[in-house]
């Protein structure tokens, strides 16, 4: 079994920056792509960020040049770092990743971390 815990999140003003960070354990042997995914109140989850196991990145057009994502393989965990954030960047953030055991690759989520971003 695998699990992913997330923390870094939390309230902050406009223009403010917070850095995400979620570490996966157990049964692991590799990990493949992974991603931060947020919901707002009302709103469907959306795709925020996501890296390759060759670190190849992609963002949603909403937070290019102000959400970087990155990872550590030796620690298993993948970050988002969050600057110049606005009022609208406030979601449930949760991460993702597939990850592999020496049998099959299954895509585990975190528990998600609450980011607030006040006016």
């Amino acid at each position: 079994q695998v699990q992913l815990v997330e923390s870094g999140g939390g309230l902050v003003q406009a223009g403010g920056s917070l850095r995400l960070s979620c570490a996966a354990s157990g049964s692991i042997f590799s990990i493949g792509a992974m991603g931060w995914y947020r919901q707002a109140p009302g709103k469907q989850r959306e795709l925020v960020a996501s890296i390759t196991s060759g670190y190849s990145t992609n963002y949603a057009d909403s937070v290019k040049g102000r959400l970087t994502i990155s990872r550590d393989d030796a620690k298993n965990t993948v970050y988002l770092q969050m600057n110049s954030l606005k009022p609208e960047d406030t979601a449930l953030y949760y991460c993702h990743m597939f990850v592999a055991n020496r049998r099959q690759t299954n895509d585990y989520w975190g528990q998600g971390t609450q980011v607030t971003v006040s006016s």
